[in-house]
């Protein structure tokens, strides 16, 4: 049994075949997926998604590149509908939000007033997290340290507070989350050859603390580059990890499992 924590199979990459998706998905042994709805005109589809399907469940935010629609004089409104939507039993998290200083589609000032905002709905509604940064880093730790400012120590987090979605950061970096209970998502960049910091650091990193992440359609494994990810090919990164880890398959299945569930309380 699998959980792929991060996918967006609402995408329009999937409309001519999104229940084959699905299904395909099932027979690799993917029994949970969790949608990410990134933007406000994905959020009603995920919510359908999670209704269609008992094993999906959603996440809703909006993604740094929307900051220029989600200003202050946008921002009330938004939430309005937002809290609404987090209110469904299978919407588990808010998510993915954060910093995003690779493509700078929106300014620093504007990603961070809605970083601030998510950051605070998610503590006012007690939702798990998903963070999404880029080349952010230090700032994204910096507000992290603001709004999750207990920290642990523990080898296991059986409540984590959130994930940072498809880590690629430094070990210090890692160590700066561990250090509040985050989770890691790992993705199938695991599987390129150049990722030589990121495999040095999932060999390092506490199995405990690691959660599996296609992110479909985009990041396929090595074998797939250059055509389109799905949630099937979730046990090609744990085969990745499992092989820098040395433990079977099997037993980053079943780690993997419980950190996503105790993630999003499911």
């Amino acid at each position: 049994m699998f959980v792929d924590t991060h996918c967006h199979i609402a995408d329009s990459q999937f409309d001519a075949d999104r229940q084959a998706t699905i299904h395909r998905a099932l027979e690799a042994g993917v029994t949970t997926l969790v949608e990410i709805a990134e933007s406000p005109d994905t959020w009603k589809t995920a919510v359908q998604l999670t209704e269609d399907h008992s094993f999906i469940y959603a996440s809703l935010g909006i993604h740094p590149h929307h900051a220029h629609d989600a200003g202050p004089g946008e921002w009330p409104s938004l939430k309005r509908k937002l809290e609404e939507l987090l209110k469904r039993p299978k919407v588990v998290a808010v998510g993915e939000f954060g910093l995003d200083y690779f493509r700078m589609q929106n300014s620093k000032e504007q990603q961070d007033y809605l970083f601030c905002q998510q950051l605070e709905l998610a503590r006012e509604c007690g939702k798990p997290i998903v963070i999404h940064c880029r080349e952010a880093h230090a700032d994204t730790q910096k507000r992290l340290r603001e709004f999750y400012p207990a920290t642990s120590y523990a080898r296991k987090s059986t409540e984590p507070p959130g994930t940072i979605h498809c880590f690629t950061g430094t070990w210090e970096d890692a160590q700066t989350y561990m250090e509040h209970s985050f989770m890691l998502g790992i993705d199938a960049p695991l599987t390129y050859p150049n990722s030589k910091q990121l495999k040095e650091n999932v060999t390092r990193l506490p199995l405990e603390r690691m959660i599996l992440e296609t992110d479909s359609p985009y990041l396929p494994p090595q074998a797939q580059r250059g055509k389109r990810n799905e949630p099937a090919y979730i046990p090609i990164v744990a085969e990745a990890m499992g092989e820098l880890k040395r433990k079977s398959t099997d037993e980053i299945a079943r780690q993997t499992t419980a950190n996503a569930k105790a993630l999003f309380r499911i």
